[in-house]
């Protein structure tokens, strides 16, 4: 919309210079000074947002989270569950950090080993929701799935685990 007002601004300026002699000595100076002025302030702009903005500045670093290594697992048994494939889990966590803890992943390989020697079966992953206070232990139950066939159950099962995420609560 403002360049229709200076659109119409314009040709204003330039028929009355046409027309009356005395208009245009004085109407001269004053647009070339305004072109000028136009012209320095257009370069200002272009400058000013061609040079790179000053870096943000670097985020605070966040308190340090809740680590695997804080938390500790503790009388662990496995038991087979109804289900073929299937072992339930339970046991106790223990949370030697000052974050409460929400939840963590804890993976376990199952292998069996016989006399013969350790044939690994496989690993699973699962969500263990448990929420236990800075140095406290809670207890929890989870379920593990491992692939094999029914005549391939391991004889003598031999379990390792490690935790892979451990999440802790946010301040609200």
């Amino acid at each position: 919309m403002l360049w229709v007002i200076a659109l119409f601004l314009g040709l204003a300026i330039v028929y009355l210079a046409a027309r009356y002699g005395r208009f245009r000595s004085w109407v001269e100076p004053v647009l070339s000074i305004a072109v000028a002025v136009g012209l320095a302030a257009a370069f200002l702009i272009w400058l000013s947002e061609s040079t790179p903005d000053s870096p943000a500045p670097a985020p605070a670093p966040r308190p340090a989270g809740l680590a695997p290594s804080d938390i500790d697992l503790e009388n662990l048994a496995f038991e087979r569950n109804q289900a073929e494939r299937s072992y339930r889990l339970r046991g106790a966590a223990r949370n030697t950090s000052s974050i409460t803890l929400e939840y963590f992943r804890l993976t376990v390989t199952l292998e069996d080993c016989p006399e013969s020697g350790c044939t690994r079966i496989g690993d699973d992953t699962a969500l263990v929701l448990v929420r236990v206070p800075g140095g406290e232990t809670r207890p929890f139950e989870t379920f593990l799935t491992f692939q094999f066939r029914e005549d391939e159950a391991p004889k003598a099962p031999k379990w390792s685990y490690r935790i892979v995420e451990a999440k802790g609560a946010t301040a609200r």
